[in-house]
């Protein structure tokens, strides 16, 4: 039998990959509770194996009694424990009853003067030691296999993994064929919209590994970000290589995703290579995702450009930020602004995930009216404001006299004229403001806008706010009242004296 068991340990850690001191430890536990099986056993007893011989001894061991009575305390403390922690996972509570002959102690700190050893090793031993040790030595083989699976399993957490579809378990779960083990994709971690086929093959992100009694269980998602990030890795030499990388992502499982990339090489352009010829590299991604939409922008360190790009597909005409607040207030052109804001909010939710920036999108029309309230003096609340004349200037200032009474106008003659255009009193029309004129080529696209230091101006790449040589303004004119106060004209100093305000 020596030979025998040398070379079955020598065989199992060659296919296995188990090392052999694994080997021989479960061989010595097996014998040992072979021979606690034994009539007239020994209460304490150790079996040492010589590895090269595979002769084995069976040694009884006596102890002093108040050491013996310590380690039988601790085998009951370390026993409670383990019951304890199986409890806790099974939900269940066991009565498992503790003897102490089945207590196995630890006498290995105990000085070798103090512990007597004896040979009591049976004569025939080797065919009760046989039966037992081949059950025992598959239950730890099998034990390594799976603690072996679980340490491999633990360290690619977050890495995508390919496996075949086996079938639809309870609860919409899915399980999926790894090759070596079996993984669990949960139904709070599947798409919306996609059906898994039995048979069919998927790429999934291992997001957490837990130990088991039947070996480690695989957790995938195919809702994580992070399958974006290695797809385009997958798809991309530049990524892999590290010409180019991912800075960021966000991500709307089965809807819409936005990468943000950026070239550390010169001349290597980080969307184009993304996208590749006749975009066959972004099109392989959008495949494994069902359809998934992608936007790729490119990286900015500016603030106010990389909001702009994240906002695409829509035209940004400025963006203001805060630095402090990290807010960003993004104005679109009037028929920008469905596209900016996207179906329900997407579009900005995933900028504002992209970017890090808290997004406030405004059309054309809503900024220049909210900046010439803020202009105006407050609103309604301001008294002096409420009984200033409601005509605006064509240099884009209302006018100062006060309005005469009954009446929302001053006695100037062209303002009067206004009073007879306005709607009927009772219908309490609301103030109206010419649409803000956008200027030709005046979008972020091309230029986005910054605030320069020191002002709280936008520098825009553009024609746009330039005064012409009479004061009027070129885009976001605002005017309060009928649209025909713009051709009033502005009221004679000596007008505005007269009236006093």
């Amino acid at each position: 039998m020596s030979r025998e068991i040398i070379e079955a340990v020598r065989t199992i850690e060659r296919e296995k990959g188990i090392e052999g001191d694994t080997l021989i430890n479960a061989l010595e536990d097996a014998l040992l509770a072979a021979y606690k099986k034994t009539p007239g056993a020994s209460r304490h007893a150790s079996v040492e194996l010589d590895p090269e011989l595979g002769d084995f001894r069976v040694f009884s061991i006596d102890l002093p009694p108040d050491i013996e009575e310590r380690l039988l305390e601790e085998a009951r403390e370390r026993t409670l424990t383990e019951l304890e922690r199986l409890e806790a996972e099974n939900g269940e509570r066991s009565h498992t009853l503790i003897i102490d002959d089945d207590l196995i102690i630890d006498w290995s700190d105990v000085p070798e003067e103090q512990v007597k050893r004896a040979d009591v090793t049976p004569d025939d031993f080797g065919r009760i030691a046989a039966q037992t040790a081949k059950q025992v030595i598959l239950q730890r083989i099998r034990e390594a296999e799976r603690e072996m699976m679980y340490e491999e399993y633990v360290d690619r957490v977050s890495e995508v993994v390919t496996g075949i579809v086996q079938q639809a378990g309870d609860r919409n779960n899915v399980l999926v064929d790894l090759g070596k083990v079996e993984a669990l994709l949960p139904r709070s971690e599947q798409v919306d919209g996609e059906r898994y086929e039995q048979g069919s093959r998927i790429k999934a992100v291992i997001t957490e590994v837990r130990s088991g009694t039947k070996g480690p269980q695989v957790i995938l998602s195919r809702r994580d970000p992070e399958l974006i990030r290695t797809l385009f890795e997958l798809e991309v030499p530049e990524i892999a290589d590290g010409l180019v990388e991912i800075r960021a992502v966000a991500r709307e499982p089965g809807y819409r995703s936005k990468i943000a990339v950026e070239s550390h090489a010169g001349g290597v352009d980080p969307v184009g290579a993304c996208v590749g010829p006749r975009g066959s590299r972004v099109r392989m991604v959008v495949s494994e995702l069902r359809g998934e939409k992608i936007d790729i922008i490119p990286w900015n360190t500016e603030p106010a450009r990389f909001v702009a790009k994240a906002l695409s597909p829509a035209r940004v005409r400025e963006v203001f930020v805060d630095d402090e607040t990290k807010e960003a207030t993004v104005v679109v052109p009037d028929d920008q602004l469905a596209l900016a804001i996207g179906k329900e909010g997407l579009n900005a939710r995933l900028a504002a995930r992209l970017t890090g920036w808290r997004v406030d999108i405004q059309s054309d029309t809503e900024f220049a009216q909210a900046e010439a309230d803020a202009a105006y003096g407050g609103g309604e609340d301001d008294e002096e404001f409420s009984t200033r004349c409601g005509a605006v200037l064509s240099n884009g200032k209302r006018c100062p006299n006060t309005a005469l009474p009954a009446s929302r106008y001053c006695g100037v003659p062209a303002h009067q004229e206004l009073a007879t255009r306005e709607p009927d009193p009772a219908v309490e029309a609301p103030v109206t403001a010419e649409t803000p004129i956008e200027a030709e080529g005046d979008s972020l696209d091309a230029s986005p806008s910054i605030e320069e230091p020191g002002s709280s101006a936008p520098i825009t790449g553009n024609a746009a706010e330039k005064e012409s040589a009479d004061g009027r303004i070129a885009s976001g004119t605002v005017t309060i009242g009928a649209p025909e106060a713009l051709a009033a004209e502005p009221a004679p100093p000596e007008e505005v004296q007269d009236a006093g305000n």
